[in-house]
């Protein structure tokens, strides 16, 4: 994978940068090492058997993790927004976590706000082990700088709500409850998502079934909104394979009460290889093989000097779904360290509804 890969929910390499390290040395690791070797770092093996609350927290001992929050919303008059709230955590080498400004850990939050006509993000970074940043699993509360995402009194483990969620840039703000009444929802084989053959994989898990409502502010004008919002969880110490280009994500909450997960990613010989997660109203998944899904892109968007496919066509014939899915903002750019594309979608065809896609490597 080259070094001019973005980085987003499955790459850090910019933390570095902003932490002062040299531009050579972050990129000689090449996507934040993450289709390198991982020898000293924790392994990803099938059978884990997770536990909550300490899942929640970090797993210091792994490379790469983040906690990912997307929320489709709107306002009283029908207006569509999307929230974006994500904290990294990368790992500079492994070992005994060390303490104060020795700490090996580093740390990078994305937040960002779009609606149709407009997309602001901001980026912030910490250094662990000083206290700027960081997550403790029980009570939960995950930080950087004065952007949180905490339990609120009551907050069961299996749920991981309820949450407050807040953050700020320069021009925008929000502030979200975040509720949900279904477990949490393991991803690929019982949270062992397997990224290529040659064992590349995460342990990943998703909260699909937050119901959020609070209020967002852009340019100091503030809206009360509601909607849908989905949590991602995921750590790894080498999840990508060096001929790995991207990928591209997508979270749909349809109407009917469903979500699905599906990512594709794509290989430079052209083998690209996905996979999905149909889940169900009462949060039962059922996995979807990649020869079951077809992913097709019908338009793209030019962003500098980047073509991105902003609406694509998805079919997967065992559900008996086919779908168009459109950006509401096609120019939802992360123009941060490492940049990618993440925004909100909507879909319509044989199933209606909302969701976020994510692109990198374009």
């Amino acid at each position: 994978m080259s070094d001019r890969m973005m980085i987003s929910r499955r790459t850090f390499a910019g933390a570095a940068l902003a932490l002062g390290l040299s531009r050579g040395r972050a990129l000689a690791q090449g996507f934040a090492g993450l289709d390198k070797s991982a020898e000293g770092f924790s392994t990803v093996v099938p059978g884990r058997v997770f536990s909550f609350p300490a899942d929640l927290g970090p797993h210091p001992g792994y490379r790469i993790e983040w906690w990912y929050v997307t929320a489709n919303l709107a306002d009283s008059a029908g207006n569509a927004y999307g929230a974006q709230w994500t904290l990294f955590r990368q790992a500079l080498k492994p070992g005994a976590t060390q303490h104060g400004w020795a700490n090996q850990q580093i740390w990078m939050g994305h937040a960002a706000v779009t609606r149709a006509d407009l997309h602001r993000f901001s980026e912030t970074f910490a250094r662990g082990g000083v206290g700027q940043a960081g997550v403790e699993a029980n009570p939960f509360r995950g930080w950087i700088d004065s952007w949180e995402m905490r339990g609120l009194d009551g907050m069961k483990a299996m749920t991981i709500a309820p949450l407050e969620l807040s953050a700020s840039g320069v021009d925008f703000s929000y502030a979200l409850r975040l509720d949900a009444d279904h477990a949490l929802v393991l991803q690929g084989d019982a949270g062992y998502s397997r990224k290529s053959e040659r064992e590349q994989a995460s342990y990943y898990y998703s909260q699909p079934f937050f119901k959020a409502a609070g209020r967002l502010a852009i340019d100091d004008k503030p809206v009360e909104v509601t909607g849908l919002a989905w949590m991602d969880r995921e750590w790894s110490s080498q999840p990508l394979a060096p001929d790995q280009s991207g990928w591209d994500w997508f979270a749909l909450h349809l109407k009917t009460g469903e979500k699905l997960m599906l990512y594709r990613i794509r290989q430079t010989d052209g083998r690209d290889s996905g996979v999905g997660n149909w889940i169900s109203p009462d949060g039962k998944p059922q996995q979807i093989p990649s020869s079951g899904i077809r992913m097709t892109p019908t338009a793209a968007t030019e962003i500098g000097a980047r073509k991105l496919p902003t609406a694509w066509r998805i079919e997967i014939p065992a559900h008996d779904m086919a779908i168009e899915c459109t950006a509401l903002n096609p120019k939802s750019w992360m123009g941060t360290s490492f940049p990618y594309w993440e925004g909100p979608i909507n879909f319509t065809g044989s199933h209606a509804g909302v969701g976020y896609l994510e692109m990198t490597g374009y």
